[in-house]
């Protein structure tokens, strides 16, 4: 008798313990945009066709109503941290210009635009292969010659934290002859999306002519905090050293990336401010 009572006591209890986390499982973390630009992120505890329940931290339960709903957004756990939404970075496959091993998801992709100038996007092919592209308008002042460009990258994951990848740039200058310019490189990334280091090897061409050495770079990214990152990328091309340092801050789904270039070679301290802005394209979930 005693065996029998044992034996339904765990059986209650392993009932009641998977129908707590169960329980858990079900609940859902959103992150709600509503028409007037305000945000909020909490539990769902609530929902019909008219209005959505959530139990958020600061606000305790909120009722929004579905027409005042711009966006919803459900959220991972790894997301929040110490009672903070930390926003998902939405250049996690680049530092402010060069690449890592990390690739894009399949319909995933960027539009990057640096000092006016610059306009580059990319968007993932496959989980291993992503195709850009990006141009230089300078035929906007006064028809200068426009250089063009397209950008195909390998990303190979080999380990959790080890990720390789191969990739180029290929480029022309328009009504231009013997214009051809570009750069075919590989590269290791150690880490997270959040957090890694990469080094990478690359050999520059221009007119048909390669270059008699190579350019070796070295790059890092670590998460400061909720929407931020340091970020430093470096440059070791024909005996000169450049230096580049600053940081990233997402506001909501785009990034704002901020630096300084400091070339070592120059005789003297000089250094060139850097700005730079993505937007996310394509299939952002």
């Amino acid at each position: 008798m005693k065996t029998f009572q044992f034996i339904l006591l765990a059986v209650i209890v392993l009932f009641c313990s998977q129908y707590l986390i169960a329980q858990e499982k079900d609940k859902v973390q959103v992150r709600i945009m509503t028409n007037d630009g305000n945000e909020y992120i909490g539990e769902v505890i609530g929902e019909d066709s008219l209005k959505l329940d959530i139990l958020t931290q600061n606000l305790g339960e909120l009722s929004i109503s579905k027409n005042n709903i711009s966006g919803r957004e459900e959220i991972k756990k790894a997301q929040f941290k110490e009672g903070k939404y930390w926003f998902e970075n939405p250049q996690a496959t680049r530092y402010f210009w060069s690449p890592n091993g990390f690739g894009l998801k399949p319909g995933e992709g960027y539009y990057q635009n640096i000092w006016v100038l610059w306009n580059q996007f990319a968007i993932g092919i496959s989980e291993n292969f992503s195709i850009g592209g990006g141009i230089i308008p300078l035929f906007l002042f006064d028809g200068s010659p426009t250089p063009v460009f397209v950008t195909p990258k390998f990303s190979i994951p080999v380990q959790e934290k080890l990720n390789l990848g191969v990739g180029a740039l290929l480029g022309t200058i328009l009504v231009e002859t013997e214009s051809s310019f570009g750069i075919l490189y590989g590269l290791s990334t150690f880490g997270t999306r959040d957090n890694n280091a990469t080094i990478g090897l690359g050999y520059g061409f221009a007119a048909g002519s390669w270059a008699s050495s190579p350019m070796i770079n070295f790059n890092a990214m670590f998460r400061t905090g909720s929407r931020g990152y340091f970020i430093t990328e470096n440059y070791y091309i024909d005996g000169t050293l450049v230096l580049m340092a600053g940081g990233r801050w997402i506001i909501k789904k785009a990034a704002l990336d901020f630096g300084l270039v400091i070339p070592t070679e120059t005789g003297g301290l000089i250094a060139i401010p850097w700005l730079g802005f993505t937007v996310p394209i394509g299939n952002t979930q």
